[in-house]
């Protein structure tokens, strides 16, 4: 029992820091702010809210429904991760090289208001996807919850909804981190983060490999 329980723990940390590496919270703290500048506490509450209830749906159904994905389509798991390891890799390497987040921003909606009807399109786009559901973060929930159980599943699940929150808090005192900690600070934060998703994608990919030659 111990012995399980520690497995659930490991499994739980490793999918915690491939998904907050992924979606890398702190990164999107600017486009929030630079989308939600000409508006109101209570419209950019609201704004938050929406883009993390979005993209925690959006991972629901891709977790909860990938090895149906993968039955209708005949994919293999070690297809996904091969692939998978791959489209983390490369986005944790644009992450250190440090041009993908000012492709983020959207300069549309950065130099104009705001509308509130506007509220829920900024949410799904880019807030919800691609910044917090994006390619990576689907490819990796899928990959870590396919081949398991109903108990890992509920991890991933529970995981990925502990990040959205995380998230949700930060967008909303998103002013105030910048100001504590300033923008070379979560530079180089959202640099660690590539190097350890970078990592995560050569070992996504070493498995998938294997798995599929039967190394």
């Amino acid at each position: 029992m111990m012995a399980l329980f520690d497995n659930y723990i490991a499994f739980a940390t490793t999918v915690f820091m491939g998904l907050l590496a992924i979606v890398n919270p702190v990164s999107a703290i600017p486009v929030f702010m630079e989308l939600t500048s000409n508006m109101d506490k209570k419209a950019k509450r609201n704004i938050a809210t929406k883009s993390v209830i979005i993209a925690f749906c959006i991972i629901l159904v891709f977790s909860v429904a990938g090895k149906l994905i993968f039955h209708v389509f005949g994919i293999t798991l070690a297809a996904l991760r091969v692939t998978g390891g791959i489209l983390v890799f490369v986005i944790g390497y644009e992450m250190v090289r440090g041009e993908k987040e000012n492709k983020n921003e959207n300069p549309k909606l950065g130099t104009q208001p705001v509308k509130a009807d506007q509220g829920i399109s900024v949410a799904i786009t880019p807030l919800a996807m691609p910044l917090l559901a994006g390619p990576g973060a689907i490819t990796t929930s899928m990959s870590y919850s396919a081949a398991k159980d109903l108990t890992h599943l509920a991890i991933v699940i529970g995981i990925y909804a502990f990040i959205c929150y995380i998230t949700y808090l930060l967008f909303i005192a998103g002013e105030r981190i910048v100001k504590i900690i300033g923008t070379n600070v979560m530079m180089v934060i959202t640099k660690m983060m590539g190097l350890i998703l970078a990592v995560i994608g050569v070992q996504m990919f070493a498995l998938g490999i294997r798995e599929l030659f039967n190394f």
